[in-house]
């Protein structure tokens, strides 16, 4: 009977430790998860109750919580909110967070206190850990010419510090007011949600890395640099007629201008921007070397980090008709102007993809630093020989050809304009993707709806913009 006991009690014992075991680990394991959840009831009430961690862009507060009246006894605020929204994101009581106000949620609020022991201490006396602030990598100038030059436009500006992957600037425009849906007036935060979403132009969409859009002759980067690793060089000669009948139809390929000849070199064709050589070169070296040179650069999945970004897109399963127009950045290839600026980037950068990201350090209440990021390599994109080339390559088209307008006294600048045709109706999107050597800044520019068809062109229009976020960081 005794014995029989002893069994009892021993299994009553060894179930009621795993579960403290289970409930010790679900504590340590998904704290985190559940207090970052936006759909926590109790933590969002408790959130709101306290002051929020500052996010800030060089010595300037962007985001921060101050006290106020009323039901909630903190409020966020957004210093220029509409030009940083896209960074900073929203704070609502109604509409949960995004952007960097969620992915930092844990640090913004003190509940991500590397000590473990603090933590649990924290939460059995009901008091809230120490708020971390975020510094960024945004350089307030940068952003501001990006900003200014893009008023009265639709796109985007995104620029990095190509050695680093350190994002300087990413604006998006139309955008809007972070502070609309953080009031404490939550009538007024419901009517601004319904009226942002409502608006046509979209002002809440981030162009700058969540909206993918065909890249057009920007593209031709990646294709010259599947070329130059398929052992072409930048004089290897490519047919460039003035029209190409893609092949198994009837569709002529034209060019914008005349490329020179009828046959012209891999440097010229991109210097023009040459779509019937470009057509061609996509026919000679197959879908599959366009593929895979893409994804080195990253095309086909998320840059990871802090960067929540849409995946551009490569297509597959090509006919020779639509792999020539792939080739040029048309058919169903699609980018991202983070995408685009990250392409350039690791041409600036020697080859080497580095991943972009938005936060250097994360700073507790005591002022003692918490993290600090440090630069992660996404993979070579190219060799060292194959940038190298390409750099020079990019470098003419800015000097003689179709980016003049990305000029900067006294800089080495190297581009590429894109000009793509998204539908028969609109005018066509205007891209331009460089670099400048000093300061190692790769910047690309998307404008959606500068103007007439005349117009609207990566040299006429994007380059200048480029020149002025590059001038911003002289």
């Amino acid at each position: 009977m005794n014995r029989a006991i002893r069994h009892v009690g021993v299994v009553a014992g060894l179930l009621v430790f795993a579960l403290l075991l289970n409930v010790t680990a679900s504590y340590l394991l998904r704290n985190n998860s559940l207090n970052n959840n936006p759909a926590n009831q109790r933590v969002l009430q408790a959130q709101f109750a306290q002051p929020r961690g500052t996010i800030l862009a060089g010595n300037t507060p962007i985001a921060q919580s101050v006290p106020a009246s009323g039901d909630f006894p903190y409020l966020r605020t957004y210093a220029n909110g509409p030009m940083y929204a896209p960074v900073t994101g929203f704070y609502s009581y109604m509409y949960g967070r995004n952007k960097l106000e969620q992915a930092y949620n844990a640090a913004l609020t003190g509940s991500a206190d590397p000590r473990v022991i603090q933590q649990l201490i924290n939460s059995l006396t009901g008091q809230p850990g120490g708020v971390a602030s975020l510094q960024t990598t945004i350089n307030p100038a940068a952003q501001q010419a990006a900003w200014k030059a893009l008023q009265g436009k639709q796109g985007a500006v995104v620029a990095l510090d190509y050695t680093t992957g350190a994002i300087l600037a990413y604006v998006s425009t139309p955008s809007y007011d972070p502070a609309q849906l953080s009031s404490g007036d939550l009538a007024a935060t419901q009517t601004a949600w319904t009226t942002l979403n409502a608006d046509p132009a979209a002002p809440m969409a981030d162009r700058a890395g969540r909206e993918i859009y065909p890249p057009g002759s920007t593209f031709k980067l990646v294709t010259a640099a599947a070329a130059l690793e398929a052992g072409w060089t930048p004089d290897t000669m490519v047919d460039s007629p003035a029209q190409l009948t893609l092949p198994g139809t009837n569709t002529q390929l034209t060019n914008d201008s005349n490329c020179g000849g009828d046959q012209i070199s891999l440097q010229q064709a991109l210097q023009v921007s040459c779509n019937t050589a470009f057509a061609n070169i996509g026919l000679t070296i197959g879908q599959d070397a366009l593929a895979a040179q893409a994804a080195k650069f990253g095309f086909g999945k998320p840059f990871g980090g802090d960067v929540n970004s849409a995946v551009s897109s490569f297509p597959t399963g090509l006919d020779q008709s639509q792999t020539a127009l792939s080739a040029i950045g048309q058919y169903d290839v699609t980018a991202s102007p983070l995408q685009m600026a990250v392409v350039a980037a690791s041409i600036a950068n020697d080859g080497k993809a580095m991943q972009p990201y938005f936060v250097s350090q994360v700073v507790g209440a005591d002022l003692n630093v918490i993290s600090t990021h440090s630069p992660v390599s996404n993979g070579r994109a190219v060799s060292a020989t194959t940038a190298a080339e390409l750099q020079q390559m990019m470098q003419s088209v800015v000097a003689n050809g179709t980016g003049k307008r990305a000029q900067v006294p006294g800089l080495t600048i190297g581009g590429k304009t894109g000009t793509a045709q998204s539908d028969k109706v609109r005018a066509p999107y205007a891209w331009f993707a460089g670099y400048a050597v000093e300061p190692h800044v790769a910047v690309c520019v998307f404008v959606a709806n500068a103007g007439t068809n005349e117009d609207q062109t990566g040299g006429a229009t994007a380059a200048p913009i480029f020149r002025q976020v590059v001038q911003a960081l002289k």
